[in-house]
Parts: C-alpha cells; sequence; structure tokens
C-alpha cells in the first residue's frame, strides 16, 4: 500500500513537472524568429536566399508568411517545408512506465536524448528518402497554432491536477489539426515514401518495443552508470545510438550502421569495416554509415573560432546535424544563419503518440517553426553526426572534411582528424572478446564513464 502511494505521489510529481516546464519552454515556441533577408540561410546542406531590394528582417511565424514580398515566399515557403519535414522530437508524458522507475515522462532530463533521436532520425531520412525529400503536409501546419499553446498548457495543467486527485485517467484536449487528415491521390513514389515517412518515425515511439525510442535508450545507458532520470551528456548519446543501431532487429535496418570517433579521430579502416560487414540476410554488401563525432568547441565557454568550421559542417549534404545546445539544456542544430544557429528545441512536453496503431497522428513530430540561437551561447561539448551511404561517400567526406578542419583551425591541432588505418595499428588495446548479453566492453564502458562527466583532452 505505502509503494502504491509513493507512485501515485511520483504521478502527480511528473504532471506538475510536465506542465511547469510547458510553462517555461512554450513561450519559446510562441516567439518569432526573424531571418535577415540579406543573407542565406542554411539548413542541413541546402541553402536559401531570402534576398530582396528591400533591407530588414522576416518572421517565421507562419501567419506573417501572407505578408512577405512574393518575390522570396516561394523561396521561404521551399524553406520552411525542408524545417518541417524534419523529425521533431520532445519531452512526452503518460507513456508507459520506464522498467525500473515510476517515471512516465522524461520532462527535466531526456533533452539530449531527444535530440540525439532527432540526429538519429535525419539519417534515416536520409538513407530511406533522401535529402531532397519533404513532406507534403508540411505547410498545412499552421505555426500561429503556437500562440495557443500557454494556454493549451494552463488547462492541461488544471485538468491534470484534477484526474491526479480524483484518480481518473487525464482527459485529452485535442487541436483541431488532429481531428482529421487530408486526403490525396498518391501515386506509388509518394505512398511508399510515406510508408517510410511513418515508420521511421514507429521506430522513435515512446514505448519499450521501439528500436530507437526512450525506453530503448535507457537500458543501453545504464550499461555506462546511467538510469531514467539523469542527464545525459551528449557524448553518452553517441554511444548509446551507436549500440541502439546495432542491436536493431528489423530486417530494414539492417543495412544502417554507426561508427563513434576514438578521442577525437576517426580511424577510416575501422569505419570502411563496419561498412563492409556482411549483412543479416546472408548477402555480402555495404552498409550505410552515420559517424558521429564527440568534440567540445572550447574550454568553459565556446570559442568563437570554431564558428566557419561548425556553420561549414552545416552546409554539407552529408551532414545530419549536431547534438549541442546551452548549458545544461540540449538542442539539435540543423543550419545557420550569419553567427546565428538553427535548431529544434525538445523542451516542450507533448501527450504520448501511440505509433503502433494505423494513420497514427504525424503533427506533433514536426516542428512548425525554427528557432535561432547566437552561436556564442553554445555549449562547448557536443557531437557531431555525417551520412555517407558508399564507402565512396565516406571517403569523399573524410577528404572534403580534412580540408576544411585544416583551413579552419588556427591552432596547432584541427578539432578532429581522419587517420587510414585501424585504432589497433596506433597501439589503442583492441575490443575485448564480449559475453552474449554485456552490451558494452570494458574499454567502451571505462570510456562512457569518461564522457559521463563530459571531461576533454584540450590540445
Amino acid at each position: 500500500m505505502e509503494a502504491t502511494g509513493t507512485d501515485e505521489v511520483e504521478k502527480i510529481k511528473s504532471k506538475f513537472m510536465s506542465a511547469w516546464h510547458n510553462m517555461k519552454y512554450s513561450w519559446v515556441l510562441k516567439t518569432k524568429t526573424y531571418f535577415s533577408r540579406n543573407s542565406p540561410v542554411f539548413l542541413l546542406g541546402k541553402c536559401y536566399h531570402f534576398k530582396t531590394d528591400e533591407s530588414g528582417e522576416l518572421s517565421t511565424n507562419g501567419s506573417n508568411f501572407d505578408k512577405i514580398n512574393t518575390e522570396i515566399s516561394g523561396n521561404v515557403d521551399e524553406f520552411r517545408k525542408d524545417f518541417i519535414s524534419r523529425i521533431w522530437l520532445t519531452y512526452r508524458e503518460e507513456f508507459p512506465q520506464i522498467k525500473g522507475s515510476a517515471l512516465t515522462t522524461d520532462c527535466g532530463w531526456g533533452c539530449t536524448l531527444r535530440t540525439g533521436q532527432m540526429l538519429l532520425a535525419q539519417g534515416l531520412l536520409l538513407h530511406f528518402l533522401g535529402r531532397a525529400w519533404v513532406w507534403p503536409d508540411a505547410l498545412d501546419i499552421d505555426g500561429s497554432d503556437s500562440e495557443s499553446w500557454t494556454a493549451h498548457t494552463v488547462k492541461k495543467l488544471t485538468a491534470s491536477f484534477e484526474a491526479s486527485l480524483t484518480a481518473e485517467r487525464e482527459p485529452k484536449i485535442l487541436s483541431n489539426q488532429h481531428q482529421g487528415t487530408l486526403k490525396r491521390n498518391c501515386d506509388d513514389n509518394e505512398m511508399r515514401d510515406e510508408v517510410y515517412h511513418r515508420k521511421i518515425i514507429s521506430w522513435f515511439g515512446d514505448s519499450p518495443l521501439a528500436a530507437f525510442g526512450l525506453h530503448q535508450l535507457i537500458e543501453y545507458g545504464k550499461k555506462s552508470g546511467k538510469i531514467a532520470g539523469d542527464w545525459y551528456g551528449p557524448a553518452v548519446v553517441a554511444h548509446i545510438l551507436r549500440k541502439a543501431v546495432e542491436e536493431a532487429r528489423d530486417p530494414e535496418l539492417q543495412g544502417v550502421t554507426v561508427y563513434v570517433a576514438q578521442d577525437c579521430t576517426v580511424y577510416s579502416s575501422d569505419v570502411i569495416d563496419r561498412q563492409c560487414s556482411f549483412m543479416d540476410s546472408g548477402k555480402a554488401d555495404t552498409k550505410a554509415v552515420i559517424i558521429l563525432v564527440p568534440v567540445r568547441l572550447g574550454g568553459e565557454r565556446t570559442n568563437m573560432d570554431y564558428l566557419e568550421f561548425v556553420k561549414g559542417i552545416l552546409s554539407l549534404e552529408y551532414c545530419v546535424g549536431i547534438i549541442g545546445g546551452k548549458p545544461k539544456q540540449s538542442y539539435y542544430f540543423a543550419g545557420f544563419q550569419d553567427d546565428s544557429l538553427i535548431y529544434m528545441d525538445p523542451h516542450y512536453c507533448q501527450s504520448f503518440v501511440d505509433v503502433s496503431i494505423k494513420d497514427f497522428p504525424l503533427e506533433s513530430f514536426h516542428c512548425p517553426s525554427p528557432k535561432k540561437m547566437s552561436f556564442k551561447k553554445m555549449d562547448p561539448s557536443c557531437t557531431i553526426g555525417f551520412y555517407c551511404r558508399t564507402v565512396q561517400d565516406f571517403e569523399k567526406a573524410s577528404e572534403e572534411i580534412t580540408k576544411m578542419l585544416k583551413s579552419s583551425s588556427k591552432e596547432k591541432y584541427p578539432l578532429f582528424t581522419f587517420v587510414k588505418g585501424h585504432s589497433r595499428d596506433y597501439d589503442f588495446a583492441s575490443s575485448p572478446l564480449r559475453e552474449e548479453n554485456d552490451l558494452f566492453s570494458e574499454d567502451e564502458k571505462k570510456r562512457l564513464k569518461r564522457f559521463s562527466t563530459e571531461e576533454f583532452v584540450l590540445l
């Protein structure tokens, strides 16, 4: 009986935490973001120009787009459509209880796991749909709807509290955009794309069975000493994502692997070995690889000397974004304009969506409006991601990034390096054989525990 009472207290506490975070962060979603008309905007390797004869700024708030000069409105709409098509993964509440805890929400602690999910989701979008894909319904999401989200949060707080006291299920407040789906005549390619779109999102569902859902990621995190409710750093999340992809059993995911750089070094032969490993289907083939590079862009604060390099990285077509943010507040960085980074914020708490049902609503998985942040406010700890479909793509990317690293580095040593050969060729101890149920080797556990304190060697 005492345990039951404790669980109820935890549930009420979780609901208040969810409401508090929505009150705290909903103003970010509500606030307009302004873009310069005279500077190009980059989003994951694509460049958009909003230039006109007039100087000034334009807002990305959905309600204002009809006021934008028609000369640039097409390009603005293309940018909006591209941005909204990226998969947005945020705090959720009322999902199935996390094993070993009473938690049914990740509010207040899961933001880095969410930004890691967003980066991996972008890699999977590139793999299955390509960079040119955009969600046909993207512009149907009304950005101005964010104006009502704060009031929506207040209603949820009241309803949640009343439901907790009466032991009733929290009433659902449905927005108009979820009360019906537009139907269109789709050709075979559009139908195929929509199937993959939904499948990718379903892999990140908040249920124990989802391959890259929060529940699975937390299980892998336990091997590095993390538990549900802990704060995860970007380097630890990189290793958790690698393990999640490695352990995924869906046949569709057997053609993808993840490599995490060791001590700011990418060993080319190790990457190629991963790409050339046998597929589970029994056929010898190359795998696509998502390369994750945990780095530190300075000491206590981000070094502005790295700005041009970060902008260069986000200008590459095979970049899948950056897991970063402000201190103790993670964002998914996907682009930039001038000296400001464009990001998606995971801190808005949304209701659980059961992705196992047919035609589950997609709107809450797509962000209606981009946000910007000055580069100098960025926390120095981050993880950079790249996607390479083939070995040839990896070799081309490593050459291109190496040139960029050399040209942008004012110091003797670059931020990270690509070297030929295997890690074992450089006197690194090879990983010991693992037991079947041991997801991380002893070396990996030591590295993860070191990363969990966000300590880096600065050369």
